[in-house]
């Protein structure tokens, strides 16, 4: 099973390969019943039928109902709430059946294979690659001096291959974190000067005349607090001035001030869903996974043979190297568009 490893949700200090036990929950005297919360889901959509909610109206009622539940047990949102269920369930129902769940964390674009920085949907660091690229993105919640946990996509797929051959025969659950933070930490900090500096040898090409775009640093901060000051001086207060010029000169300026607001809400909605990751404290135990290279190495050595090295070891990644020379220009050569 294919699941992340953010499922452990917001917790701090080092947090380990354990399996999530049916009924099992984040927050203290709480119990999660699986099936008490597929009825609430029923018994909502019923009664929204029932009232001809538009379906807008119901996307947005069942997105709130699903973030309300995942924080009242504990998880940041619906994605990794639903994740932990998941795993509660195969743990459950498997019987004598071999399972074996692979928790990755951040997964990043390839790092040697089949092809260097390809990647396949936007993940948290790299909106704030394009953000940049695109100066659309000013600013950004995140501590530099906190542990950025990610791990080359290809790195992923070659534990899983290890994992799947090393547990075919087996009927144990075993749990594996794909990860680096214990093993090859890099903060965030190492993105923010790596961007900067690879932005600076290549400035991206945004104008008219496709002339070198002017870049402006990115503001990072590194609590809620600060930045929701920041944003209530620097756009909510002159939004809501233009809200007022707009009412009283009846509706001149509407044009700008929705292209405003809607630019605003996109902003506070990326940071409300990537702050779970880039404020996380956490560290990830990976001994498991660590067993597994080195029975892989063992194998490998005693056939003397010159097999092909699955590797999935963090320590063998150089992250300046990487970020500078294969992730940005993969970000920016598969996903920009």
């Amino acid at each position: 099973m294919f699941q992340l490893a953010y499922v452990a949700g917001e917790q701090e200090g080092l947090i380990p390969e354990k399996p999530f036990l049916i009924g099992e929950t984040l927050k203290e005297g709480t119990h999660l019943d699986i099936e008490s919360e597929l009825n609430l889901i029923r018994e909502t959509r019923r009664e929204l039928k029932a009232n001809c909610s538009s379906e807008k109206a119901e996307r947005r009622t069942m997105k709130e109902l699903g973030l309300k539940r995942a924080r009242q047990f504990g998880w940041p949102n619906t994605y990794v709430f639903t994740k932990a269920m998941g795993e509660m369930l195969l743990g459950h129902l498997r019987g004598e059946l071999p399972v074996v769940i692979l928790r990755p964390s951040i997964i990043t674009s390839i790092l040697k294979e089949p092809l260097p920085g390809w990647m396949e949907g936007i993940r948290t660091i790299d909106a704030v690659v394009i953000g940049y690229a695109k100066q659309t993105l000013p600013f950004f919640l995140v501590d530099l001096s906190l542990i950025m946990d990610v791990i080359p996509g290809d790195m992923v797929v070659n534990a899983m291959m290890v994992a799947m051959a090393a547990h075919s025969e087996e009927r144990a659950q075993t749990i594996y974190h794909v990860t680096s933070s214990l093993r090859n930490p890099a903060p965030y900090a190492i993105l923010a000067d790596t961007g900067h500096r690879y932005f600076y040898d290549n400035p991206p090409r945004t104008g008219r005349n496709g002339e070198p775009a002017r870049l402006n640093k990115m503001r990072f901060f590194s609590t809620v607090a600060r930045l929701s000051l920041y944003m209530a001086v620097r756009y909510r207060l002159p939004l809501e001035m233009l809200r007022l010029v707009n009412i009283a000169l009846c509706g001149v300026f509407s044009r700008r001030y929705d292209d405003l607001s809607r630019k605003y809400r996109f902003i506070v909605q990326l940071i409300e869903l990537y702050t779970p990751y880039s404020l996380f404290k956490g560290c990830f135990d990976d001994m498991n996974t660590e067993r597994l290279r080195m029975a892989m190495k063992k194998e490998q050595d005693s056939n003397n043979a010159e097999e092909y090295y699955f590797d999935f070891d963090p320590k063998s990644v150089d992250w300046d190297s990487y970020f500078y020379g294969v992730h940005i220009p993969g970000v920016l050569k598969y996903m920009r568009d």
